[in-house]
């Protein structure tokens, strides 16, 4: 038996600053004993509300189902423990694997990649001496996900249940530079407090993810719709019924989305061209939204609706210029132009967020593929 059987424990993994937004998502979800730890949360939850999570979750990157774990403080040891698993009962030679592993405070392990090597050699090892073959390691699109976890000498060996990250959701398939990421923008709606009863308003949409993930909340289409294959699938203990009756249960809550609520604009064509494309993939909304290839300095005037703006940000010195003359100009056109509006604006670069001249009634750091950005919003009276 594994270590999550006997304890009915799992632990869900959550980008920085993601905490209470997330931890209110698997609440409704039917998570408990929500415990926060080092880059995520444990959480007690039976079969059913692990494929809820994994289905319905928006702002989770995945949940791992833990097999074992054990003090460790050596690659020796560890090679010997991981290889003393009963990997058949969740794989086969047929299928191919990933590692992933994270060390810290560890001195007999202190890199990742060849802490991992050793996983990926007692797992190779065992199958070879069961059966004389040996699996593929497929590192891009593998059949199962293992996790090495290694901390203060005390090592986790868990089974990635969602099958890959949570936040590549399938809609996006064409893209710009920079995009965000799916689960930030899924928590900044819903931070935002958007129920659907106002317009909302996209005037920098880049690829359409902020689009997306609102019109996905708006009508309760699962974060994992579009998704085809789940790592949970591989646990000994899957129950074909109880995934079918979720999945069954979340589809039938779905309902399309009112035309011309939802609104884009970009200065660039093509990423006007993605938006609209990635949108359109997703089911109920098709030609449901509105696209404008457009400065937001030529529009006259926006009534009472939700703005969500990720403004692009600059590295390199002029672009860096840029980017706070546009955050200013920003700041003026929503003073000027948007009374009776609500603004969300997400800075990839916090500093950013100061050149727009606003007070924000509350501000949340939210990180997006490791850059610390913050999240502001704003009420415009």
């Amino acid at each position: 038996m594994f270590l999550y059987q006997q304890t009915q424990r799992f632990f869900v993994q959550i980008a920085g600053g993601f905490d209470e937004v997330a931890r209110g998502e698997l609440t409704e979800l039917g998570a408990r004993e929500i415990k926060p730890a080092y880059r995520g949360m444990h959480v007690a939850s039976d079969l059913t509300t692990l494929y809820r999570m994994n289905y319905e979750a928006r702002t989770v990157v995945r949940v791992l189902a833990p097999l074992a774990g054990f003090d460790c403080h050596s690659d020796r040891y560890l090679y010997r423990r991981v290889r003393g698993l009963e990997w058949s009962a969740l794989m086969d030679p047929d299928r191919s694997f990933a590692v992933q592993a994270i060390t810290a405070d560890t001195p007999g392990l202190k890199n990742s990649n060849y802490a991992a090597l050793k996983v990926k050699d007692a797992l190779c090892d065992y199958f070879r001496d069961e059966t004389g073959r040996r699996p593929r390691v497929d590192v891009r699109n593998p059949d199962v996900g293992i996790h090495l976890f290694v901390k203060n000498n005390h090592a986790t060996i868990s089974l990635d249940t969602s099958g890959g990250s949570l936040h590549k959701r399938g809609y996006r398939i064409a893209r710009v530079q920079a995009p965000m990421a799916e689960t930030l923008a899924a928590a900044a709606i819903r931070l935002s407090g958007w129920d659907g009863e106002q317009p909302l308003v996209d005037l920098m949409c880049g690829s359409g993810t902020l689009l997306c993930e609102a019109a996905m909340h708006c009508s309760r289409i699962p974060a994992g719709f579009l998704r085809k294959r789940w790592g949970f699938e591989s646990l000994p203990d899957f129950d074909p019924r109880a995934w079918k009756n979720v999945k069954a249960h979340a589809d039938g809550a779905m309902r399309p989305l009112p035309p011309g609520l939802i609104r884009g604009s970009d200065l660039d064509p093509k990423a006007v061209s993605a938006a609209r494309e990635n949108f359109d993939r997703l089911p109920g909304c098709r030609n449901r939204a509105s696209w404008e290839v457009r400065d937001f300095r030529s529009i006259e005037r926006i009534r009472d609706s939700l703005i969500v703006i990720n403004p692009p940000y600059g590295v390199r010195l002029g672009e860096r210029e840029d980017a706070e003359q546009r955050m200013k100009e920003l700041g003026d056109f929503l003073k000027q132009r948007c009374t009776g509006c609500t603004a969300l604006i997400y800075a990839g670069d916090r500093r950013l967020l100061r050149k727009i001249g606003l007070k924000p009634e509350w501000r949340q750091d939210l990180n997006n593929g490791g850059l610390e950005g913050v999240l502001g919003r704003y009420e415009l009276y």
